[in-house]
This record gives C-alpha cells, structure tokens and sequence, in this order.
C-alpha cells in the first residue's frame, strides 16, 4: 500500500492535549438468547480523539460490529454510554431517543459497510448526493458528489446503477457517500470483507488517503491484521474488553 502512517489529530490550544471525539464510559452490551445472558461488551472506558485512524480487530462473533452499532446509535447499549463531542458539545447518546439518535447519526457520522449498502434504485450520482439531501445540505450537493466520485475514479459512471458496478466500485461508491455530508466521524465495518485482495488493498489505500486528506476521524473494524501497521492506534476485542495492541502481543505470546 502507498500510505504512510501519519496522524492528523488536532490539539487544544489552551492545554496542548489531543481533542477527545469518543468517551466510553463503562459500555455494556448484554444479550439474552434462549434465557441464557451473555456479556458481548464488559464496562468498556477508553477515549478516542479527533483525527485518529483506529483499528479495531476481533475474532469473528467478538463483538466488532456491535461497538461500532453503540458508537453509531444504530443500536443502544445495555448499561454505559457512548458520548461523542459535537464542537464543545458532549453529546450522550443515551440520552437520545431512537429519532434523535437516527438524526444525530444522520448529519454527524458517516458509515461504509461490508456489503455496500447502496440504494438499487438510485444512480452512483443519487445514492452519493441522498446524504446532503437528507440533511437539507442542497446547495451545491450535486457537484460535491460529483467532486467525490471524480476522487474515487467514476466520475464517469454517474447515471449507472448499482447493479452494473463491480464490487470494488460499489464500495469506492459507499466511501464517497460516508465522506458526502462531512461527517465528524467514518465507520467502516469490514469494508474490504467482501472484495478480493488486490481489490480490497486498492478500496483501502482510497478509503485512507480521502480521510486523512479531509482530517477525519476513521474507526474500522476488520479481521485484517495486515490494516494495523497503518493505524493510529490498534485495539483488540478479546473477552469483551478492548486490549492495546502492545498489552494483547504480550498476552497471548504468553499464552501460546
């Protein structure tokens, strides 16, 4: 890959800290299946911190995918909170109901999924422009989106359907619509999981290269230990507690 592991945190002039995006505050998620409880996510604390690429890796069924539904609001968690800061706003997403979280997810995050998750019936142009519509961002939206597109390299399938793109073009497609509405925050669950390698290493490097260029916070969840070398910082999901990188090498080299 052509990226070089770079940073593009920014710092509280008043202090010279790093700027917190995301605090988990004792993050919870329980399921009950069959009657039985069983514990996905145990009291997760950590800060995560405006413009950092962070790594999430995790063993299928680990509980990837449902930390990042908790940061999303897509889901909501068993006991905890996720609070993500808006300017100087802290915003406690548990303190929102389903529309308010839905809203919220709407103008502030940006999500890119395994398997695309592009309308069928709109055109490449359309699906990357809904974002901007959605949020009442109308003015210049369509030649943002083509701006997008012309980054991710279809600026010239503007007017072609879903349905005509390979794999590898559907998720360049999603990456621009994640990127439309200038979210504070990108969310990609396996976003290469679904594409071959060549393919996947060439939506990876894209992904980066647009989200380091516009200074955005990147939280990605994959099953690629080849993506952390790249990261800001790497954590694992192991047990439902999320493990440094460093402290999860010691770990297990001891375990094995």
């Amino acid at each position: 890959m052509t990226i070089e592991r770079q940073t593009n945190q920014p710092v509280n002039s008043a202090n010279g800290q790093r700027s917190p995006l995301i605090r988990l505050e004792g993050l919870t998620k329980v399921y009950t299946e069959g009657g039985v409880s069983r514990t996905v996510l145990d009291a997760l604390d950590r800060e995560f911190y405006a413009g950092e690429f962070v790594c999430l890796l995790g063993k299928s069924g680990s509980g990837k995918s449902t930390l990042l539904n908790l940061i999303s609001g897509i889901d909501a968690p068993s006991r905890g909170d996720v609070v993500i800061y808006d300017g100087a706003a802290a915003v406690r997403l548990t303190t929102l109901d389903e529309q308010a979280r839905t809203l919220f997810r709407r103008r502030h995050i940006g999500i890119i999924f395994q398997f695309f998750n592009l309308i069928p019936t709109l055109t490449v142009l359309e699906n990357v422009t809904l974002p901007l519509e959605l949020n009442g961002l109308t003015r210049n939206a369509r030649a943002r989106a083509r701006m997008l597109l012309d980054r991710v390299g279809l600026g010239n399938r503007l007017a072609t359907f879903p349905d005509k793109l390979s794999g590898g073009e559907q998720q360049r497609v999603a990456i621009a619509r994640a990127l439309a509405h200038d979210p504070l925050l990108i969310l990609a669950d396996e976003p290469t999981g679904n594409l071959d390698e060549d393919t996947g290493e060439t939506v990876l490097t894209l992904l980066l290269e647009l989200t380091r260029d516009a200074g955005k916070t990147l939280f990605m969840a994959t099953h690629a230990p080849e993506v952390a070398r790249l990261a800001d910082r790497v954590l694992h999901l192991d047990h439902g507690k999320l493990v440094s990188d460093q402290a999860w090498k010691v770990t297990h080299e001891i375990g094995d």
